[in-house]
This record gives C-alpha cells, structure tokens and sequence, in this order.
C-alpha cells in the first residue's frame, strides 16, 4: 500500500488494481476528462495554426494571443478535474504511483502555459517572444499527451491480457471437469 492508503499497480494488475479500475469505470470524472482530452487537444492544434500563421505572416495577432489564453483555460480545466479524479481512483489528488511521470511533467506544462499567461498580463515580452512561449508550451503539452496516450493504451493491453488469461484458465478449468 502507497502512504494514501491505495494499492500500487503491479504486474498482475497492470496500471489499475480491481477496485481502481471499477472505480475509474464508475467515475463521471472519466468521462468527464474523455471529453475535456480531446477537445483540448482541437483547441491546441487551432491555436498554432494561428500561432504559426502570427509569426509567419504578422496577421491575426489578437486571435493567436487570445487562442493561447482559451487554450490555457482549457488546460487549467482538464488539471483541476484530472486531480479530482486521480483522488477518485487512486486516492491522492496528483502524483499516484500510476501516473506520476505523467503528473510530474504536466507541472512544467502549467508552468509553461502560467508563465505565458503573466507575461501577457504584465505585458513584460513581445507578441513575437510570447508566441515562442507558447510554442514552447504547445510542445511541452504534445510530449505530456503522448505520455498520457501511451500509458491509457498500454492499460488497455494490459486488461486485454487480463481478460484473455482469465478466460483461458476458465476454458483449462471447465475443461478438466468435462
């Protein structure tokens, strides 16, 4: 047991232990950040085109300043309900020994998207050096996504094997007693 009283994951169990995973397939908060994930993900890949087509051309500078701020509310959104329902399913708000890669470089995207944001309201960087923050930050978050992704599809061949494995010991057992 971790120090919040939640099981690890294990080799036996993969990424969630039985009762996580029951209580991730229970949670409104999965889906919740199914949706929140994706839109997230739309709004990133509008806001560089804008952000790209701004520094590219010079054209559309309020529009990529402010995609960079929606995106970052977005962010900020998918955080607070993502630690809700990391405390639904592992017990601890961030950080879970499941996802704590994940959590540790989701704070340098924060940091990132956070640092754009007070530049912007101090107004203490160029429109052009806070593109490239934001850039910068874009990057941070597609890194940070790939880890997500990969970690949710490795659970999910994970539980594939599971499932396989314990249909075969049932298909072994019911074939003993034939």
């Amino acid at each position: 047991m971790t120090h919040s009283g939640s099981y690890e994951p294990t080799a036996h169990f993969g990424l969630y232990t039985p009762e996580q995973r029951a209580r991730r397939d229970a949670s409104a908060w999965t889906w919740v950040q199914g949706v929140l994930a994706p839109v997230q993900f739309l709004v990133c890949l509008i806001s560089l085109g804008l952000v790209i087509r701004c520094l590219v051309t010079g054209q559309g500078e309020t529009a990529a300043l402010v995609s960079v701020m929606v995106k970052t509310a977005l962010l900020y959104t998918i955080m607070v309900t993502g630690c809700i329902w990391e405390k639904v399913v592992f017990g601890q708000y961030l950080f879970a020994p499941a996802f704590f890669w994940e959590d540790v470089f989701s704070m340098l995207v924060l940091g990132l998207h956070t640092a754009y944001l007070l530049a912007w309201v101090q107004n203490s960087m160029s429109v052009r050096a806070l593109l490239f923050l934001a850039l910068a930050a874009y990057a941070a978050y597609a890194v940070n996504a790939i880890q997500f992704v990969l970690k949710l599809r490795a659970a999910r061949l994970q539980e594939a094997q599971h499932r396989q494995s314990a249909s075969d010991a049932l298909s072994l057992h019911s074939g003993e007693h034939a």
